[in-house]
């Protein structure tokens, strides 16, 4: 599909990628109305899946970001419209992101799709729904364009297209932007959670041997998987993972109406994260490049009402592009 030219356009404190970022989370005030179902997985452990349901015929799935939760704001509020527009959502808080700790010594990383493929089927197996979305932000965004990617030639027909937005496509080049200075509050962000859960495993189970004191002094991603990903997931080394979890190699696979959003000024994006050529060449998978937004953010003006231009996207393209009957 061509590359989509983008009407994203806020005011001036807005234009400013790390204001546009962090505005969302510190002042927006959104909440969601959820009811819980805990899922008992093939590995005996357990997913927390956060429904919101008026009655639709079409079920979005959301996926948040590394960290996040269903409490996330981008997640409470894309919740709140499409439910706004007579569609049921529901949030998957990846294992040990739903407030509790998962049972198991490995929780989720980047490209961990086998427990996507799993709620998925959990959905399609329980549930009455005549057509499911995924919907997936950043670290989601990358679990929902692999998903859809590599399960394209036997993907369900129930599953009608995707969504995502601020997605690293190529963790190598991403983890190198992360890694600048200009990242820096966003990392320690980032790590006094991650640092923590990893720690908390390690009492939890004593046979994962955990050198705290390079723990401690992480401070790169590339660092936590030496310590974490790759022991714990199996992977030979931090490449192997990149490698394997990218969603970029991907994209050509992909058959399902899919929509990416990416920001100019995302500052945790690298150059090889606008998938260009890939967009060009399909007849599914579409970009839109916004000049700014952020990460996550896309936010528009001080006023809450007017700060809704990525719900109102995402909804746009489910009505336009994925053209289901709701």
């Amino acid at each position: 599909m061509p590359i989509l030219s983008s009407n994203f356009l806020p005011t001036i404190p807005f234009r400013n990628g790390h204001f546009n970022t962090m505005y969302r989370p510190l002042f927006m005030k959104d909440k969601a109305i959820y009811t819980r179902k805990r899922v008992v997985t093939w590995d005996n452990d357990f997913i927390d899946l956060d429904f919101s349901v008026v009655g639709s015929n079409t079920l979005v799935l959301l996926i948040h970001g590394l960290e996040g939760s269903s409490e996330s704001k981008y997640i409470a509020s894309n919740t709140n419209n499409l439910n706004n527009n007579k569609i049921d959502t529901v949030c998957f808080n990846l294992r040990g992101c739903s407030g509790e700790d998962n049972l198991l010594l490995s929780t989720y990383h980047s490209g961990k799709t086998e427990d996507v493929d799993f709620v998925i089927n959990h959905l399609l197996e329980n549930y009455n729904y005549k057509n499911i979305i995924i919907i997936g932000f950043s670290l989601g965004g990358n679990l929902t364009l692999k998903y859809i990617g590599e399960k394209s030639d036997g993907i369900s027909a129930k599953i009608k297209g995707g969504i995502a937005v601020s997605v690293p496509i190529d963790i190598e080049s991403s983890e190198k932007e992360l890694d600048k200075l200009k990242n820096k509050l966003y990392m320690e962000v980032f790590f006094k959670t991650m640092k923590n859960k990893i720690l908390e495993k390690s009492h939890k189970f004593p046979d994962y041997k955990l050198d705290k004191d390079k723990l401690f002094k992480a401070t790169k991603f590339k660092d936590l998987e030496y310590l974490y990903t790759v022991p714990v997931f199996g992977f030979d080394s931090p490449e192997d993972y990149w490698q394997k979890a990218s969603s970029k190699p991907y994209l050509p696979k992909i058959k399902k109406p899919t929509l990416l959003i990416n920001a100019k000024d995302d500052t945790f994006l690298s150059t090889e994260c606008y998938p260009y050529k890939e967009a060009e060449n399909s007849d599914y998978f579409f970009l839109e490049e916004t000049k700014y937004g952020g990460h996550c953010g896309f936010m528009t003006s001080f006023k809450p009402n007017e700060n809704n231009w990525l719900e109102h996207r995402i909804y746009r393209f489910i009505k336009e592009n994925i053209q289901i009957d709701i």
